[in-house]
């Protein structure tokens, strides 16, 4: 359920009222319609203002029908409904399955838990590219330690109903920790026989900064999933610094194969890896924006935390596209730049972000399109 916002000329613009606003909140933050409290601040006209408002913003973030925002906003943001469909080598990766089921169906719990944690203990969303923290159910580590054989006590069930568990735990390795390097991301953004460094820094360049790349020239054919007779000493990126030679792809190439390149030491399904599988050693070594050069995964995060304003301007795009249902205007812009802002004076904390989104103006308008006059 959601509550569809035209995009037009902002000199079209024009308050929305409180039982709009009211709507407006519940539809994003709820998925559903307003409780009776907003409807009767609305109906008294004074869910506007500024004290009574964020008084309703905090006892909506403590209801429990914020799960719906923290399920729905998460996977789609994070193009979580891929996992679902990717479908790795079972000859290659074994341990991905165990009988008809997939490792995939709880890697997907992991994002969605350390967003929904973030928010409610409003910490910085610094911890969505590094956290200190993240959840693990027995079978999600063992699927990050190495391909998974099942143990005799996995095969032992006696027709009794089973849970999966997960635990929040500390995170000890920095190469773990955060959205961008767990094993949903690493597994939905390869292939079924390897990585797909493009489709990685593809999703970065969308989700993190989002600032998505055009779609390739059609006249240009994917990588093979396996080398070419004669290419089988190459690494991939040496494989793919020939098949990207072209001078159209050379622009985009350039903006996403150093963040792609820079998941390389995560296998298709999200394994550590130091060497490829004809012994050459991974180089995952690159430069963000032309200005962060980094050797290794943990480099490349703080390269990601330098641009932490940069993130923030991203993540409140997103959410203030998924609260209006629709996508930005050049009109919307001031707002981001009003909305990060505020968020970083406040040490990038995740509800007072999530609340300048509600309390900008894209968000507090309407836009009504011009309509020729009667004759």
């Amino acid at each position: 359920i959601y509550l569809y916002d035209k995009s037009g000329d902002s000199e079209n613009a024009e308050s929305i009222d409180d039982y709009e606003l009211a709507s407006r909140l519940s539809f994003f933050l709820w998925g559903s319609i307003p409780d009776e409290i907003l409807l009767a601040l609305a109906a008294a006209g004074e869910l506007k203002e500024p004290a009574i408002l964020d008084e309703q913003l905090d006892r909506m973030l403590k209801d429990h029908k914020l799960k719906r925002f923290c399920d729905s906003f998460p996977s789609q943001w994070l193009q979580l409904e891929r996992i679902i469909s990717s479908v790795p080598n079972p000859e290659k990766y074994p341990g991905f399955y165990y009988a008809k089921y997939r490792d995939s169906m709880h890697m997907m719990l992991e994002p969605l838990l350390l967003f929904e944690t973030v928010l409610i203990e409003n910490q910085p969303i610094t911890q969505l590219i590094d956290s200190d923290f993240t959840y693990r159910s027995a079978l999600l580590e063992d699927a990050y330690q190495e391909l998974r054989t099942p143990s005799a006590t996995d095969k032992k069930n006696d027709g009794a109903v089973t849970t999966l568990k997960f635990s929040r735990v500390p995170v000890t390795d920095r190469r773990n920790g955060g959205v961008i390097t767990n094993a949903a991301v690493m597994t939905m953004t390869s292939g079924p026989d390897r990585t797909q460094p493009i489709t990685r820094g593809a999703w970065l360049a969308t989700v993190i900064f989002n600032n998505p790349p055009d779609p390739p020239p059609a006249d240009v054919p994917p990588l093979d999933e396996k080398p070419p007779e004669g290419q089988e000493h190459l690494t991939l990126r040496e494989r793919l610094s020939l098949h990207r030679e072209r001078s159209d792809c050379k622009g985009c190439h350039e903006q996403i194969d150093p963040l792609g390149f820079a998941l390389e030491n995560y296998d298709a399904i999200g394994v550590w890896r130091d060497h490829y599988e004809n012994g050459r050693e991974v180089d995952m070594a690159g430069t963000l924006f032309r200005k962060h050069h980094f050797g290794d995964v943990v480099e490349f995060k703080e390269a990601i935390l330098a641009e932490k304003d940069r993130f923030t301007r991203a993540l409140a795009g997103h959410l203030l596209s998924y609260g209006l249902a629709r996508e930005l205007a050049a009109s919307d812009q001031i707002a981001l730049d009003q909305i990060a802002e505020a968020a970083a004076a406040d040490e990038y904390r995740f509800q007072t972000l999530l609340k300048q989104v509600i309390l900008s103006k894209p968000f507090q308008s309407k836009t009504n399109p011009k309509t020729a006059p009667v004759k």
